[in-house]
């Protein structure tokens, strides 16, 4: 297993169920205070995400259908074109994406495409040239148990209802909770 830190401590492992969270290149507020040194780092991403579900700060290019459309496709190539993760759970919020994969090769081989893929279409979509289109940093967690890996799925399924985005996480069209309600009902 790799570790490596940037801003943040990253765990780059092949293998092992990971909960990953990038978002768009400036979304969170330029003023806002880091959360104190008491708080855990599960309880500062939480505060963190709160913030990016509020989505009052920076660009909601996630909103555009044809953009989020773009990412949810690139999500499931990464699993079944090019097998470079086992894709568990994902959602497409308006700034940020969430997901659970477990690796099948490191980080920089699947995450650094997705990312500068993903970047590259939509601001071809955008008609924009020369800007950042993610933070340049994401979030990675190690998913330790069973109980972990099941809580951390609902958290990313129910994260579009809990953001007041839809009643039912099964409305939201780009996220995984809306492609298991389709398999089940079919």
């Amino acid at each position: 297993m790799k570790h490596y830190e940037r801003r943040l401590p990253h765990w780059d492992v092949v293998g092992q169920p990971m909960f990953v969270t990038f978002r768009l290149h400036g979304t969170l507020p330029v003023n806002r205070v880091f959360a104190p040194a008491s708080l855990t780092t599960g309880k500062a991403f939480v505060v963190m995400d709160r913030i990016l579900d509020q989505a009052a700060t920076g660009p909601t290019h996630l909103r555009n259908p044809e953009i989020a459309a773009l990412v949810v496709a690139a999500l499931r190539a990464g699993e079944s074109r090019f097998n470079r993760y086992q894709l568990h759970s994902f959602v497409v919020m308006p700034n940020h994406v969430h997901l659970l994969v477990t690796p099948q090769v490191p980080a920089t081989k699947w995450l650094g495409p997705l990312k500068g893929f993903t970047a590259h279409e939509a601001n071809g979509l955008l008609d924009v040239r020369g800007k950042p289109f993610w933070q340049n940093e994401s979030h990675d967690h190690l998913v330790r148990s069973d109980e972990e890996f099941a809580r951390i799925r609902r958290y990313i399924e129910n994260n579009p209802a809990k953001a007041g985005l839809v009643a039912s996480p099964e409305d939201f069209e780009w996220s995984s909770a809306r492609a298991c309600s389709k398999q089940a009902a079919g």
